[in-house]
Formats: C-alpha cells, sequence, structure tokens
C-alpha cells in the first residue's frame, strides 16, 4: 500500500498484531510455562502481563485483563468475583468443558463445567440452549454448613474452597449441593486397563504417565499417587483460583470460543461484568432457594 491512508492501515495491522502476541502471552504461556519450568514451592507471583490502553473495539478478554490486574489491588474482602455466561452466544462446542480438565488434570467422574442441554419450543420450531453449568459460588452456599469437618467454607472473596486434606470423603456436601455442582473423586484413571506396551504402542505403564503428574489447584502441587488427595475428596470447581491469583483468567474463560463467558470484580463499577449483571435480561439458576449465586446468565 501507498499513501498516508495505506500507512495508518499498516500500522493498525501491526498493533493488532502485538496485541494479540501480547494477549497470547500473557492469557496462555505463563499457565504453560510457568507450571512446567518450576515447582510450585518455589514459585513466586509473576509480574502481571502488561497491557495496552483501552481500545474502541479491543477483544473482551483484554478488557477483562484489565478489570482483573485491577481488582487484584485491592483487599481480597473487597472483591466479588461473579461469572456471567451468555446463553445467545454459547455453542455447545464443550471446549470449556475439555479446557477445564486439561487445567485442573481432572479424572475419570469428575467434572467441573458440564455443559447442560435444553430443548424449547413445540416441533418443528424446537431449539436447542446450551447451559454451561461450573459450581456457582453461592454466597449462602449450603454445601458449607453440612460438611462435619469444617473441610469447605467460602473466602473473603466469595470463592467457595474446599481443603482436601481435612475432606473425609462423606459427600453430605454433594447431596446437599442443589445444583449438582460437586463430584467425588473415586482415583479411577483413563488408562486404566489398556494393553500393554507394543512395539507400536506406548502400554498403560507409558500413557498413565500424564495422569500421574501434579495437578496445582488452590496452588499446591499434588501428584496423582493411589489414596492420597484428591483421591477419596469431594471436588468441584473453584473459578481457576491459582490462575486468578497469578493475574490469569479461569481457563474457561480464555478458551470459550464464542466470547461467551466473563469474568471479573462485581465490586467494581467499571468492570466488564458489573456492566452485563445490570442488564434486563439477566438471571440465576434457582435463585428461589435464597443462595444467592454468583454465576449470572445473560438470555
Amino acid at each position: 500500500m501507498t499513501g498516508s491512508a495505506g500507512k495508518v492501515d499498516l500500522d493498525r495491522r501491526e498493533v493488532l498484531a502485538k496485541l494479540a502476541s501480547a494477549v497470547f502471552a500473557g492469557l496462555v504461556a505463563p499457565a504453560v510455562l510457568g507450571e512446567s519450568a518450576a515447582p510450585a514451592e518455589a514459585a513466586t507471583l509473576p509480574e502481571l502481563p502488561v497491557l495496552p490502553p483501552p481500545q474502541p473495539e479491543e477483544d473482551p478478554l483484554v478488557r477483562m485483563m484489565r478489570d482483573l490486574q485491577r481488582a487484584l489491588q485491592k483487599p481480597v474482602e473487597q472483591r466479588r468475583w461473579v461469572m456471567v455466561i451468555d446463553l445467545r452466544k454459547c455453542v455447545g462446542c464443550h471446549a470449556c468443558t475439555i479446557s477445564c480438565v486439561v487445567e485442573n488434570k481432572l479424572h475419570p467422574g469428575v467434572v467441573y463445567r458440564p455443559v447442560l442441554e435444553e430443548e424449547l419450543g413445540t416441533y418443528p420450531h424446537v431449539v436447542r440452549r446450551f447451559i454451561p453449568r461450573p459450581c456457582m459460588q453461592c454466597d449462602r452456599p449450603p454445601c458449607v454448613p453440612v460438611c462435619p469437618v469444617n473441610a469447605t467454607w467460602k473466602r473473603p472473596d466469595g470463592i467457595v474452597v474446599i481443603d482436601y486434606e481435612q475432606c473425609i470423603g462423606c459427600r453430605y456436601c454433594i447431596t446437599a449441593c442443589p445444583y449438582g455442582a460437586r463430584t467425588f473423586d473415586f482415583g479411577d484413571r483413563y488408562t486404566k486397563g489398556t494393553p500393554g506396551a507394543r512395539p507400536f504402542l506406548l502400554g498403560e505403564e507409558g500413557a498413565a504417565v500424564h495422569e500421574t503428574i501434579p495437578m496445582f489447584e488452590y496452588g499446591q502441587p499434588r501428584p496423582r499417587r493411589d489414596e492420597s488427595s484428591p483421591i477419596g475428596n469431594t471436588r468441584k470447581c473453584h473459578f481457576c483460583l491459582h490462575r486468578i491469583e497469578r493475574g490469569l483468567l479461569p481457563q474457561c474463560v480464555v478458551t470459550c470460543i464464542g466470547r461467551a463467558t466473563f469474568f471479573g470484580d462485581a465490586n467494581d463499577p467499571e468492570s466488564l461484568v458489573a456492566e452485563l449483571i445490570a442488564r434486563p435480561n439477566v438471571m440465576r439458576l434457582k435463585e428461589e432457594l435464597g443462595t444467592e449465586p454468583k454465576v449470572y446468565y445473560l438470555l
């Protein structure tokens, strides 16, 4: 291109290319490199990614990253993490479910973010709606008071967490949760019972390596060994707390191909989620129960 107009277009493309690279590095690279390059015991919180100034039509991921960085500057008790899911944009691809499995190294029977399907209308005018369902992180969580050993509680920022060392696996909380958001880890493996090694096959012993590497939930490395936590514990979504505290968005938010999932601090009036939950087309699941869930849906 030549001329001043061409120069402007070229500069704009260069800026967008650099922005995309910065976002990828900030969202993906720390999660991958940070966990593999150094053990979590010695890990320290990295510097937050440097983001460009706000743009008129920027990717919502960039804005949410900016909101997240602003929230992390406040005391934890002044934050109120919420998630917003736009059901008009969800295409039922299950990318969020799979990315959650990979991020948290989930095993058979353990699921944090299933995608429910709902059929609406009467034939032949029928449509399907997809409803991702993470933990609701209730303000009044019914799972907390039923725990006989106080292994689950609500943090000051509103995230409901589980102490795997304290949990005795009684599963009272699974029964108490009206959203079915908790599952039990029976210690199963995807590779269990697969054939042994062959000249052209890796075999069960080799293939199972990826199932025994440490997970980093709650910021602690936990190699998967028989009879050790979290085997025998209740498990659930925790908004990828280990990522949030490192300045990264939850993995399901980053992976959503339709930009249907949003995350941020509802106590920040300038945040994207505060703007979204103020809209008239917002609803929450089973509000009549009085659990005050912090996952909102746009209809």
